[in-house]
Formats: structure tokens, C-alpha cells, sequence
């Protein structure tokens, strides 16, 4: 369930509904079914989320859950990845790095953070770091027609996490932003009154692009089917 809200954080939106497709062996027994839509629905709760239907089925094999999920956003507060402007700062929310360790197991989509920063600033681009930064930040860049430079030591790091980690483990699911530099004081200064206990972090800008490429080398992110 957190998984796809996530894509709803990184762009912005509200989500409403959600399907839910189940596929179990037949031997699997009712008190595990009860105990996952227990979790389904906390989770779904959290962001005002009904979950409305979907579909069930045995199976021979493994278990399958799919969530699907529906929502708004308004025109003039959805982003993409492919506003950035040269020169804008990237921020990162929270702290990157320790999938490996299980933390991608217990995190919360930035819903509520990226709606008000899409109230209250311009948000240029934006997207949930799913895959790592180093497989992200070049997407950003790229659907941005730009390149980008970062601070590595900048990176706001997970209890355990080295700054490979944070770079390509992966499953961080926190929001990577770029606004103009004539906002971050501002920005910086109104993320700590609102979200005092959650890092905003400057990682580093966006750049010309040359020589068609994002430009700063970064170890690879998760690439899915590779």
C-alpha cells in the first residue's frame, strides 16, 4: 500500500481509492488473509484511503497482492520530472541509504510533505527516490534536459548507511526536489518550523548538460529486470 502512495508524493497528488488484488494458495489460512488486510487498511487509513475492491483467486504457486490506486491532483500543483532549470538546488527529504537493513520496510510516503511544498513554493521537478539516487537524480536531469553536480559527503545518511549506500541501495521512497536558489533560505527556514523532526537536505544543483550526458558519474542505482 505505502509503495504506490509514494508515486502520489512524488507528484504531488491526493489519493482516494484503492483496489486491491489477491492471489493464495488455497491452503493458506484465513487468519493470514485477515492479518494482511489489517495492515492494508491501517496503512490505506494513515492517508484517508478507501479501499473499494478488487479481485481474488487461488493459486498452485505464490502469494500475489497488488494494489492499485486512484487520486487527484490539481493543474496548477501537479510536478513532473522534467521542469528542472539550470542552476536550481536539489533537495533531498529525510535520510538516504539502509534498505538492506529493512528500513524500506517501515517508511511513510511524503504525501503530506510534497503537497505543501507545492502550496506554499514552485516546485520545479520532482520524484520519490524508489530506485537510489544514482539511478533517479540522472532521470531527473535527463527528463530536464540538464545535467546535475552533487556533494556526496552532503548526503544525509540512514543510522548504518555509508554514502554508497545512500547512493545506490535503493527503496529510500524520499521525495528529490529542485527549486530555485532564490528560494532556499526561505525554504529551508519554513521546512524546520513545519517539519522539525525530518532532514531537508541540499545534495547539490542542476547543470548545463554536455556532451549528451547527466555529467557527475554516480554509482549505479536499482535498474529493475538487469
Amino acid at each position: 500500500m505505502m509503495r504506490p502512495l509514494s508515486d502520489f508524493a512524488a507528484v504531488s497528488a491526493t489519493p482516494q481509492f484503492a483496489l486491491i488484488t489477491l492471489i493464495v494458495p488455497a491452503a493458506r489460512s484465513t487468519t493470514w488473509v485477515h492479518k494482511l488486510y489489517r495492515g492494508l487498511k491501517r496503512a490505506a487509513a494513515r492517508f484517508d484511503v478507501a479501499i473499494v475492491g478488487g479481485e481474488t483467486s487461488a493459486t498452485r504457486g505464490a502469494v500475489v497482492v497488488s494494489v492499485s490506486i486512484s487520486g487527484v491532483v490539481e493543474k496548477n500543483r501537479s510536478v513532473s520530472r522534467a521542469g528542472g532549470k539550470r542552476g536550481d538546488d536539489l533537495f533531498v527529504t529525510g535520510r538516504l541509504g539502509g534498505s538492506l537493513r529493512g528500513k524500506h520496510l517501515r517508511f511513510v510516503p511524503r504525501i503530506e510533505e510534497s503537497r505543501w511544498l507545492t502550496k506554499h513554493f514552485r516546485v520545479h521537478a520532482m520524484m520519490d527516490l524508489s530506485d537510489g539516487l544514482g539511478a533517479d537524480l540522472p532521470r531527473l536531469a535527463k527528463a530536464s534536459g540538464l545535467g546535475f553536480k552533487i556533494d556526496k559527503d552532503a548526503l544525509p545518511l540512514a543510522p548504518g548507511a555509508k554514502i554508497d549506500n545512500a547512493i545506490s541501495d535503493g527503496e529510500d521512497y524520499e521525495l528529490l526536489f529542485a527549486v530555485s536558489p532564490r528560494d532556499r533560505a526561505r525554504l529551508e527556514r519554513s521546512w524546520r518550523k513545519k517539519f522539525s523532526k525530518l532532514p531537508l537536505t541540499r545534495i547539490g544543483s542542476l547543470t548545463q548538460r554536455l556532451n549528451n550526458s547527466t555529467s557527475q558519474l554516480l554509482r549505479r542505482g536499482y535498474v529493475h529486470f538487469q
